[in-house]
C-alpha cells in the first residue's frame, strides 16, 4: 500500500555542484551512496517531509547517463513510498501498467524498488519503494 512521497529524483552532471543549491537554502546532504547495479551515485536531501535524491551518473551506459544525455538535467522520477511493494508490483501488473522490472530490486539504501514506465503514468517515471526491514538494512 502507498504511504505517501517518498523522494523526488533529479538527474545531475555532478553531484558536488548540484548539491550547493540546496545547501545555500540550508539543507543537508544527509547521505552519498553508490549503487553499482544502476551505475549512480545517489545524495539524500531531506527536505521537510520528503527528501530530494541526486542522481549522478557513475558510467555511460546507466539509465540517468541516458536521460541526461537526452534530455539534459533535471527531474528524473517520482517516487512513492510503499509498505508493500510486491502487493503493489502485482496491483499494477493485473491493471495492465507496465514496469520496468520483472520483479522488485534492491535500490538505494537498501530499498526494494520497482519502475513504472512513464507510458503508463501520463509521461512520469515512477518509483516505488519499500524501506528494508531492520534485520536487512546495510
Amino acid at each position: 500500500m502507498i504511504r505517501g512521497l517518498d523522494h523526488i529524483g533529479i538527474a545531475v552532471a555532478s553531484i558536488e555542484e548540484s548539491r550547493r543549491l540546496y545547501e545555500a537554502l540550508g539543507l543537508e546532504v544527509a547521505e552519498i551512496e553508490e549503487v553499482p547495479a544502476e551505475g549512480v551515485r545517489v545524495a539524500m536531501i531531506p527536505c521537510g517531509g520528503t527528501r530530494i535524491e541526486l542522481l549522478e551518473p557513475t558510467r555511460d551506459d546507466s539509465p540517468v547517463a541516458a536521460f541526461l544525455a537526452k534530455r539534459g538535467p533535471g527531474i528524473h522520477h517520482v517516487c512513492l513510498a510503499s509498505d508493500a511493494i510486491s502487493e503493489d508490483d502485482r496491483r499494477l501488473r493485473d491493471g495492465g501498467y507496465q514496469v520496468l522490472r520483472p520483479e522488485p530490486t534492491r535500490g538505494a539504501g537498501g530499498s526494494r524498488v520497482q519502475f513504472v514506465h512513464p507510458r503508463s503514468t501520463g509521461g512520469v517515471l515512477l518509483e516505488l519503494a519499500q524501506p528494508p526491514a531492520e534485520s536487512e538494512r546495510p
